[in-house]
């Protein structure tokens, strides 16, 4: 993590820790990983991105991949402190922001997959996580060809699309002053008692994705008047927004991402 560009710094300035506190009351929680909203008076879950290469071997995984890379020199071992990574963990999904893989791959939605695995979309009683579509995995890692949901941050255009609805809905359009809360675990300095919350336009959030701060979109971002908020937890491959219907059943309508509600985690 690098500095705060001056971009930032001018279009989301930092903001007292207590515009927040309305949020921890809200969902009765110290946010850690997120602070999780109850419905407003609605809610859905805005699936992370995935992606799928037609051409790539539908059986090999990214954990195999890796491996063989490995055997030939052609990929360096993981470390830490000198100590080796390696076969100590999967590889598996993305962490932080991501983009869209490039040519040669299309968007695979979670319905899609979920089909072809027999899966539930998201199992009852589960929030979307890596507890999702085992079927889709061998020995937990996915196949190459597919490209998994990122965790703990929306993809890119998956939030610019949250945004542009989001916008279309605010009381204000795109200058709906908003704010956005960046969980200890994101930014470099990690301090609970004093949270990381900067204020802005809503017509400049398509920005905070290259915010050099954190390599995560906000934990949460909200209108200043209380109406909507999202939260991004630290842990999920979605995020959640909670708002007025039209809103809820504008992402749910929405042909560009995928939005679902979930009955056990209104």
């Amino acid at each position: 993590m690098s500095e705060t560009s001056p971009m930032i710094e001018a279009r989301w300035p930092l903001a007292p820790s207590r515009t927040a506190d309305w949020l921890r009351e809200l969902a009765d929680d110290d946010g850690l990983t997120g602070f999780m909203p109850p419905p407003l008076p609605d809610a859905a879950w805005v699936l992370n991105a995935m992606y799928e290469y037609q051409g790539a071997p539908g059986d090999v995984t990214h954990d195999e991949d890796r491996r063989a890379g490995l055997a030939d020199g052609s990929i360096a071992p993981l470390t830490v402190g000198g100590h080796s990574l390696e076969g100590l963990t999967t590889t598996g999904g993305g962490l932080g922001r991501s983009e869209h893989p490039g040519p040669g791959w299309r968007r695979l939605r979670w319905a899609e997959l979920a089909r072809r695995t027999g899966d539930a979309v998201v199992p009852e009683g589960l929030l979307p996580s890596y507890r999702c579509l085992p079927g889709a995995r061998t020995h937990g890692s996915w196949p190459l060809g597919i490209e998994p949901p990122t965790e703990g941050s929306l993809d890119r255009p998956t939030w610019n699309r949250v945004v542009e609805l989001l916008t279309a809905h605010g009381s204000a359009g795109p200058d709906t002053r908003c704010l956005a809360y960046y969980n200890p675990m994101l930014v470099r300095r990690f301090d609970q008692a004093n949270l990381h919350v900067r204020a802005g336009r809503l017509g400049d959030a398509t920005a905070l994705y290259d915010n050099p701060e954190a390599d995560f979109t906000p934990s949460n971002l909200w209108a200043e008047d209380h109406s909507w908020v999202l939260c991004t937890d630290y842990d999920l491959w979605a995020t959640k927004v909670a708002g007025p219907a039209p809103l809820i059943e504008a992402l749910l309508a929405d042909t560009e991402i995928e939005a679902l509600r979930l009955p056990w985690a209104p």
